[in-house]
């Protein structure tokens, strides 16, 4: 059945046609010589190739269909390159173990609303108590501002529209800041607030996984009214492009929508320490003071 097609249409339309019995044979003479002298299949479609009869009009629609296939096919090529890196080339190989053991190295996570005084705070403790303290947003706004960085633009985009960056962008820079401090520790130790992070669960999740276990979350409790006071006088003088209203309310709607999650999580686990953040600096220190003795001793 494969090679009866062909053939079929072969007989059919490759030989010559058959001549009418009526003609006597100086009629079927002639038609043979009209069958020959009669325009070819070809010659009567205006757009065959190679045909000095057809009309350029005809081939000009082909002609336009294919520039505009490969314009098209240009920017396609041109807007892939053009795109930011995704997750999916920024993620970090597996790890059976975390890098560092909660043993040697103490983490605590520093959350509160934007404004809620976490960076002040933060501040206190490590000059009271040698802890070092990083700023998962001033490592990426460094990242971002960063020559010859591959996820710079990347990162201001997402800071601008008060949305979360990448999970594995943030906790990479956060483990290559904690092995700088530990390895410049003569015992390999080191104790870190990590503040403003993690932001999501899967950040908590991939964070304890790949990193190292925390201890508890110390969380500063504040009001939202508040913290946009706060974050409104702070935008006169910070400089940062997410001081200003409209980024203050995206922040304030991602912040509940998914970092409360992660502070109910651990508090379910017993791993949360909070502290009232609506009174002067210096009574929510004390406050903080207190409350991490009681859960890590006087010599914490």
């Amino acid at each position: 059945m494969a090679h009866a097609l062909p053939r079929l249409f072969s007989r059919r339309f490759c030989q010559p046609a058959a001549l009418p019995r009526s003609l006597n044979s100086t009629s079927r003479t002639s038609f043979r010589t009209s069958i020959r002298n009669s325009p070819s299949p070809a010659s009567r479609r205006g757009y065959a190739s190679g045909n000095p009869n057809s009309s350029p009009l005809k081939v000009w629609p082909f002609v336009g269909i294919a520039l505009a296939g490969s314009g098209a096919y240009a920017l396609m090529v041109k807007s892939r390159v053009e795109m930011p890196p995704t997750t999916e080339q920024i993620a970090a190989p597996k790890k059976d173990t975390p890098t560092f053991s909660p043993s040697s190295v103490t983490v605590l996570f520093v959350l509160g609303g934007p404004g809620a005084g976490k960076g002040t705070q933060c501040a206190n403790l490590v000059r009271d108590y040698k802890f070092t303290h990083l700023s998962a947003g001033d490592l990426l706004r460094a990242e971002q501002d960063r020559e010859g960085s591959e996820f710079g633009d990347l990162i201001k985009s997402y800071i601008k529209d008060g949305k979360i960056v990448p999970m594995e962008v943030t906790v990479q820079l956060l483990e290559n800041a904690m092995t700088e401090v530990v390895e410049k520790d003569k015992d390999h130790k080191g104790k870190f607030l990590i503040d403003g992070f993690p932001r999501k669960m899967d950040q908590a999740l991939k964070f304890e996984e790949t990193v190292c276990p925390s201890k508890f979350v110390l969380f500063f409790d504040c009001p939202e009214e508040e913290m946009q006071r706060r974050l409104l006088e702070r935008g006169k003088t910070s400089g940062r492009s997410d001081d200003n209203a409209e980024s203050i309310k995206k922040r304030f709607k991602t912040f509940v929508e998914t970092s409360m999650p992660v502070v109910e999580y651990f508090e379910g686990q017993n791993r949360v320490v909070k502290v009232l953040a609506t009174k002067t600096p210096d009574e929510v220190y004390k406050e903080t003071r207190e409350k991490l003795e009681q859960r890590l001793g006087k010599n914490f």
